[in-house]
Protein backbone atom coordinates (compact mmCIF):
# COMPACT_ATOMS: atom_id res chain seq x y z
CA UNK A 1 0.00 0.00 0.00
CA UNK A 2 1.50 3.42 -0.94
CA UNK A 3 2.34 5.85 1.87
CA UNK A 4 -0.03 8.82 2.39
CA UNK A 5 0.72 12.23 0.87
CA UNK A 6 1.72 14.93 3.37
CA UNK A 7 -0.22 18.18 2.96
CA UNK A 8 2.04 21.24 2.66
CA UNK A 9 0.70 24.46 4.23
CA UNK A 10 0.75 27.69 2.23
CA UNK A 11 1.10 31.27 3.45
CA UNK A 12 0.74 34.78 2.04
CA UNK A 13 2.94 37.86 2.06
CA UNK A 14 3.10 41.18 0.25
CA UNK A 15 6.08 41.87 -1.99
CA UNK A 16 7.62 45.09 -0.61
CA UNK A 17 8.37 46.49 -4.09
CA UNK A 18 4.84 46.29 -5.52
CA UNK A 19 2.48 45.40 -2.66
CA UNK A 20 1.36 42.33 -4.65
CA UNK A 21 0.12 39.50 -2.42
CA UNK A 22 1.76 36.19 -3.26
CA UNK A 23 1.33 32.68 -1.93
CA UNK A 24 4.29 30.57 -0.83
CA UNK A 25 5.10 27.35 1.00
CA UNK A 26 8.00 26.30 3.29
CA UNK A 27 11.12 24.47 2.11
CA UNK A 28 10.72 20.72 1.72
CA UNK A 29 13.44 18.46 3.16
CA UNK A 30 14.79 17.73 -0.34
CA UNK A 31 15.09 21.49 -1.02
CA UNK A 32 16.82 22.16 2.29
CA UNK A 33 19.33 19.44 1.38
CA UNK A 34 19.97 21.20 -1.94
CA UNK A 35 20.65 24.49 -0.16
CA UNK A 36 22.95 22.91 2.43
CA UNK A 37 24.96 21.06 -0.23
CA UNK A 38 25.25 24.20 -2.36
CA UNK A 39 26.41 26.31 0.60
CA UNK A 40 28.92 23.63 1.63
CA UNK A 41 30.35 23.64 -1.90
CA UNK A 42 31.18 27.37 -1.54
CA UNK A 43 30.60 27.61 -5.29
CA UNK A 44 28.74 30.81 -6.14
CA UNK A 45 27.20 29.37 -9.32
CA UNK A 46 25.84 26.33 -7.45
CA UNK A 47 24.50 28.53 -4.65
CA UNK A 48 22.80 30.86 -7.15
CA UNK A 49 21.14 27.92 -8.92
CA UNK A 50 20.02 26.28 -5.66
CA UNK A 51 18.53 29.45 -4.15
CA UNK A 52 16.80 30.39 -7.40
CA UNK A 53 15.29 26.91 -7.82
CA UNK A 54 14.18 26.67 -4.19
CA UNK A 55 12.54 30.12 -4.17
CA UNK A 56 10.86 29.38 -7.52
CA UNK A 57 9.53 26.08 -6.15
CA UNK A 58 8.26 27.69 -2.93
CA UNK A 59 6.38 30.52 -4.66
CA UNK A 60 2.92 29.20 -5.50
CA UNK A 61 1.65 32.31 -7.31
CA UNK A 62 2.08 32.07 -11.08
CA UNK A 63 3.83 34.74 -13.11
CA UNK A 64 6.45 35.77 -10.51
CA UNK A 65 9.86 36.12 -12.20
CA UNK A 66 12.40 35.46 -9.47
CA UNK A 67 15.36 36.59 -11.63
CA UNK A 68 13.98 40.12 -11.96
CA UNK A 69 12.74 40.67 -8.40
CA UNK A 70 14.64 43.41 -6.51
CA UNK A 71 17.19 42.26 -3.93
CA UNK A 72 15.02 43.36 -1.00
CA UNK A 73 12.05 41.31 -2.30
CA UNK A 74 14.32 38.24 -2.55
CA UNK A 75 15.66 38.81 0.97
CA UNK A 76 12.16 39.27 2.42
CA UNK A 77 10.92 36.16 0.62
CA UNK A 78 13.91 34.05 1.64
CA UNK A 79 13.58 35.18 5.27
CA UNK A 80 9.87 34.31 5.43
CA UNK A 81 10.20 30.99 3.58
CA UNK A 82 12.99 30.02 5.98
CA UNK A 83 10.86 31.15 8.94
CA UNK A 84 7.96 28.90 7.96
CA UNK A 85 10.41 26.05 7.30
CA UNK A 86 12.71 25.90 10.32
CA UNK A 87 11.28 28.21 12.97
CA UNK A 88 9.77 31.68 13.25
CA UNK A 89 12.55 33.06 15.42
CA UNK A 90 16.16 33.78 14.52
CA UNK A 91 18.88 33.76 17.17
CA UNK A 92 21.61 36.29 16.44
CA UNK A 93 24.86 36.61 18.38
CA UNK A 94 25.12 40.35 19.06
CA UNK A 95 28.39 42.04 20.07
CA UNK A 96 27.72 44.68 22.73
CA UNK A 97 28.77 48.11 21.35
CA UNK A 98 29.48 49.45 24.85
CA UNK A 99 32.53 47.18 25.34
CA UNK A 100 33.04 45.80 21.81
CA UNK A 101 33.58 42.20 22.93
CA UNK A 102 30.72 40.68 24.93
CA UNK A 103 28.45 38.51 22.77
CA UNK A 104 24.79 38.20 23.70
CA UNK A 105 22.37 35.77 21.99
CA UNK A 106 19.22 37.65 20.95
CA UNK A 107 16.06 36.01 19.59
CA UNK A 108 14.20 37.98 16.91
CA UNK A 109 10.69 37.02 15.71
CA UNK A 110 10.81 36.89 11.90
CA UNK A 111 7.45 38.66 11.54
CA UNK A 112 8.99 41.74 13.20
CA UNK A 113 11.64 42.07 10.49
CA UNK A 114 10.31 44.29 7.74
CA UNK A 115 11.57 46.07 4.63
CA UNK A 116 12.00 49.73 5.57
CA UNK A 117 11.57 52.40 2.90
CA UNK A 118 13.19 55.85 2.87
CA UNK A 119 10.76 58.61 1.87
CA UNK A 120 13.58 60.52 0.14
CA UNK A 121 14.50 57.57 -2.07
CA UNK A 122 14.29 58.03 -5.85
CA UNK A 123 15.51 56.03 -8.82
CA UNK A 124 16.00 59.15 -10.99
CA UNK A 125 19.38 60.86 -11.17
CA UNK A 126 19.64 64.33 -12.74
CA UNK A 127 23.08 64.51 -14.37
CA UNK A 128 22.68 68.00 -15.86
CA UNK A 129 19.96 70.24 -17.33
CA UNK A 130 19.51 67.93 -20.30
CA UNK A 131 20.59 64.45 -19.18
CA UNK A 132 18.72 62.12 -16.79
CA UNK A 133 19.43 58.58 -15.64
CA UNK A 134 17.01 55.99 -14.27
CA UNK A 135 18.27 53.23 -11.99
CA UNK A 136 16.84 49.77 -11.37
CA UNK A 137 17.23 47.65 -8.26
CA UNK A 138 19.86 44.91 -7.91
CA UNK A 139 18.35 41.48 -8.61
CA UNK A 140 18.99 37.82 -7.69
CA UNK A 141 22.61 37.73 -8.94
CA UNK A 142 23.54 40.68 -6.71
CA UNK A 143 21.62 39.13 -3.78
CA UNK A 144 23.82 36.02 -4.06
CA UNK A 145 26.99 38.10 -4.45
CA UNK A 146 26.20 40.18 -1.34
CA UNK A 147 25.27 37.26 0.90
CA UNK A 148 26.85 34.03 -0.33
CA UNK A 149 29.87 34.82 -2.53
CA UNK A 150 32.82 32.83 -1.18
CA UNK A 151 35.18 33.09 -4.12
CA UNK A 152 35.12 36.73 -5.10
CA UNK A 153 38.63 38.12 -4.93
CA UNK A 154 37.82 41.29 -6.84
CA UNK A 155 38.61 44.79 -5.67
CA UNK A 156 35.88 46.68 -3.82
CA UNK A 157 36.02 49.58 -6.31
CA UNK A 158 35.60 47.21 -9.25
CA UNK A 159 32.69 45.46 -7.52
CA UNK A 160 30.99 48.81 -6.85
CA UNK A 161 31.34 49.90 -10.48
CA UNK A 162 30.08 46.53 -11.71
CA UNK A 163 27.03 46.78 -9.43
CA UNK A 164 26.24 50.32 -10.61
CA UNK A 165 26.66 49.25 -14.25
CA UNK A 166 24.12 46.43 -13.89
CA UNK A 167 21.64 48.80 -12.21
CA UNK A 168 21.58 51.53 -14.88
CA UNK A 169 18.20 51.12 -16.55
CA UNK A 170 18.46 53.96 -19.04
CA UNK A 171 20.06 57.33 -19.73
CA UNK A 172 18.00 59.85 -21.63
CA UNK A 173 17.72 63.40 -22.91
CA UNK A 174 14.80 65.09 -24.63
CA UNK A 175 16.01 63.73 -27.98
CA UNK A 176 17.63 60.35 -27.22
CA UNK A 177 17.43 57.28 -24.97
CA UNK A 178 20.34 54.93 -24.19
CA UNK A 179 19.30 51.60 -22.63
CA UNK A 180 21.80 50.33 -20.05
CA UNK A 181 21.49 46.70 -21.14
CA UNK A 182 22.52 47.66 -24.70
CA UNK A 183 25.77 49.31 -23.60
CA UNK A 184 29.09 47.49 -23.18
CA UNK A 185 30.76 47.26 -19.78
CA UNK A 186 33.56 49.56 -20.99
CA UNK A 187 31.08 52.17 -22.28
CA UNK A 188 29.32 52.26 -18.91
CA UNK A 189 32.58 52.45 -16.94
CA UNK A 190 33.86 55.29 -19.15
CA UNK A 191 30.53 57.08 -18.69
CA UNK A 192 30.76 56.72 -14.89
CA UNK A 193 34.41 57.84 -14.90
CA UNK A 194 33.40 61.04 -16.72
CA UNK A 195 31.01 62.12 -13.92
CA UNK A 196 31.83 64.75 -11.33
CA UNK A 197 31.62 63.98 -7.60
CA UNK A 198 28.14 65.48 -7.16
CA UNK A 199 26.69 63.39 -10.01
CA UNK A 200 28.26 60.19 -8.69
CA UNK A 201 27.05 60.97 -5.15
CA UNK A 202 23.45 60.89 -6.41
CA UNK A 203 24.00 57.34 -7.66
CA UNK A 204 25.48 56.34 -4.29
CA UNK A 205 22.40 57.83 -2.58
CA UNK A 206 20.15 55.58 -4.71
CA UNK A 207 21.86 52.52 -3.18
CA UNK A 208 22.15 53.98 0.33
CA UNK A 209 18.44 54.86 0.55
CA UNK A 210 16.94 51.90 -1.34
CA UNK A 211 14.52 49.69 0.66
CA UNK A 212 16.21 47.09 2.88
CA UNK A 213 15.45 44.53 5.58
CA UNK A 214 15.75 46.38 8.85
CA UNK A 215 15.17 45.74 12.54
CA UNK A 216 16.28 47.53 15.71
CA UNK A 217 17.46 45.22 18.49
CA UNK A 218 17.73 46.20 22.16
CA UNK A 219 19.65 44.02 24.61
CA UNK A 220 21.57 44.35 27.87
CA UNK A 221 25.25 43.61 28.36
CA UNK A 222 25.30 41.04 31.21
CA UNK A 223 28.73 42.26 32.37
CA UNK A 224 28.27 46.05 32.33
CA UNK A 225 24.45 46.15 32.66
CA UNK A 226 24.40 48.74 29.85
CA UNK A 227 21.42 48.59 27.48
CA UNK A 228 22.55 48.54 23.85
CA UNK A 229 20.62 49.34 20.66
CA UNK A 230 21.80 47.96 17.30
CA UNK A 231 20.20 48.39 13.87
CA UNK A 232 20.41 45.24 11.74
CA UNK A 233 20.13 45.79 7.97
CA UNK A 234 20.18 43.29 5.11
CA UNK A 235 19.75 39.52 5.19
CA UNK A 236 23.38 38.77 6.08
CA UNK A 237 22.97 40.71 9.36
CA UNK A 238 20.34 38.23 10.51
CA UNK A 239 22.17 35.05 9.50
CA UNK A 240 25.81 36.08 9.71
Amino acid sequence: MPLPKIATPTYELELPSTGQTIEYRPFLVKEEKLLVLALESENTKEITTAIKNVIKSCIQTKGIKVDTLPTFDIEFLFLNIRGKSVGEEIEVGMICPDDGKTQVPVKIPIDEIQVKKNENHTNKVKLDDDLMMEMKYPSLAEFIKNNFDFNDGGKVVDQSFDLIATCIDKIYSQEEVWVGADCTKKEVRDFLDSMNSFQFKQIEEFFETMPKLSHEVKFTNPNTKVENTVLLEGLSSFFG
